[in-house]
């Protein structure tokens, strides 16, 4: 008897729990969970369905199962999944003000960067984001790039000339190596280990965590800590869903989204650490990999030449003066 009355109390809590979940959010990303995106996500699902007190079941959906970053701004739009946390690249053609975060050397450290994001800079590019449909929340880290070559260590400005480096696909990422005379290649992802390895290209730009994931340090003489650049995240939800939720449940959500990008931003930073620490001891051990840290002066003489293509990016239909100096002013 005293089972069975257990048993009923159980399964009219579980029923309650369930019948309490007003709204599903589905959050769809492309990484695998044991990332600083993928744990930032399942912290957000866990502390929202707590704040909310179970008004709002969170599913997180990691290593692409629901949509790849191409797809996922189109359903949010649709309404189809509600949260996704794309690379900057992918809003490209809906707020190319995005590739402020592209540009190089604007950034004297992690902490000007993240004032940057959390201060009115950041609030302009979400308020962009937000007028095109879609509710941008958030910045989450993927890291700063570093230079890598086979070819010759790259230390000043000069040592880039003539050089090939692999990019992504970017009209900033373009004038940036062309600023210093070396030769931008336009290269899938997929595709840079190869080249490094066979000499398509001589050198690249990545975070810590591509160069280590992908090895690009065992087909590399070379690497630069340089931090010259940076890659990151935008979390977004679907409008439509943000606009079915009563007030108290946004507040919840921004409360949430608040404390997950607190946590995501230090994931990165330990992820970053530990993962640079490996390639030191694999340089160390086979000899094969030098690696160099701009001091302040070779920074500097970095940034004198490459902030000479801010202009080029001054018109607001490209990222604005308003941004650019913004940041760079940004205490």
């Amino acid at each position: 008897m005293k089972k069975l009355v257990i048993g009923t109390v159980a399964a009219a809590m579980l029923a309650t729990a369930t019948l309490a979940a007003e709204y599903t959010l589905k959050f769809s990303h492309v990484v695998s969970a044991n990332t600083p995106k993928g744990k930032a996500a399942e912290f957000f699902e866990k502390r929202l369905e707590e704040l909310s007190g179970g008004r709002i079941d969170v599913q997180v959906y990691p290593s692409s199962q629901l949509y790849n970053d191409n797809a996922v701004v189109k359903a949010l739009r649709l309404d189809s999944v509600q949260m996704a946390a794309p690379s900057f690249s992918k809003f490209g053609k809906i707020v190319p003000q995005l590739a402020l975060f592209d540009l190089p050397f604007l950034f004297k450290d992690v902490d000007h960067l993240h004032r940057v994001q959390d201060g009115e800079v950041g609030e302009k590019l979400k308020e962009m984001v937000t007028a095109k449909g879609i509710v941008a929340l958030d910045f989450w880290d993927a890291g700063f790039k570093q230079f890598s070559s086979s070819k010759k260590a790259i230390v000043m400005p000069e040592d880039a000339e003539g050089q090939k480096f692999r990019i992504m696909s970017s009209k900033v990422l373009e004038a940036q190596i062309k600023a210093v005379g070396g030769n931008p290649q336009m290269m899938p992802f997929s595709e840079v280990y190869s080249g490094l390895q066979q000499g398509v290209i001589d050198a690249a730009e990545n975070p810590i965590s591509n160069i280590y994931t992908k090895k690009f340090h065992e087909v590399q003489k070379y690497l630069t800590m340089s931090d010259h650049g940076y890659l990151g995240y935008l979390v977004v939800m679907s409008k439509k869903f943000w606009n079915s939720l009563p007030a108290d449940l946004q507040a919840n959500v921004k409360q949430a989204m608040k404390e997950a990008t607190a946590e995501e931003r230090k994931l990165a930073q330990a992820l970053d650490k530990e993962q640079f620490e490996e390639i030191q001891k694999y340089a160390k051990e086979t000899g094969n990999l030098e690696i160099i840290t701009l001091t302040p002066e070779q920074r500097e003489a970095w940034r004198k030449v490459e902030s000479k293509i801010y202009p080029e990016f001054y018109d607001k239909d490209k990222i604005g003066k308003d941004l650019i100096e913004g940041a760079l002013n940004t205490k």
